[in-house]
């Protein structure tokens, strides 16, 4: 079992950053994939970005790559999202979820065991 709560969200500007952090509990943190996701108001919830359990290999969706930047520190058992360059497009609410399971990075949010209770981004254009 882990529990995950994010932090890190607001109101920012187009063209604006934001920086989100996952904070985990537990000590098998190093032992989970770690992905976000965003759902928008009426929308699914979609891919945002994964990280493997070292953090040596990652994964985007097409509209954030080049933008946001995933990354983790095991020993502080937190995973972040560098959000730069934001449109409106990027604002929901973005979760953050934990696989512990799979071997290799996925987009697809059936495949994450926990997640936290979400935090909001808004971009205003």
């Amino acid at each position: 079992q882990v529990q995950l709560v994010e932090s890190g969200g607001g109101l920012v500007q187009a063209g604006g950053s934001l920086r989100l952090s996952c904070a985990a509990s537990g000590r098998m943190f190093s032992s989970f994939i770690m992905g976000w996701f965003r759902q928008a108001p009426g929308k699914e919830r979609d891919f945002v970005a994964a990280i493997t359990r070292s953090g040596g290999s990652t994964d985007y969706a097409d509209s954030v790559k080049g933008r946001f930047t995933i990354s983790r520190d095991n020993a502080k058992n937190t995973v972040y999202l560098q959000m730069n360059s934001l449109k409106p497009e990027d604002t929901g609410v973005y979760y953050c979820g934990a696989d512990r399971t799979r071997r290799t990075l996925t987009t697809r949010g059936y495949a994450y065991d926990y997640w936290g209770q979400g935090t909001q981004v808004t971009v205003s254009s």
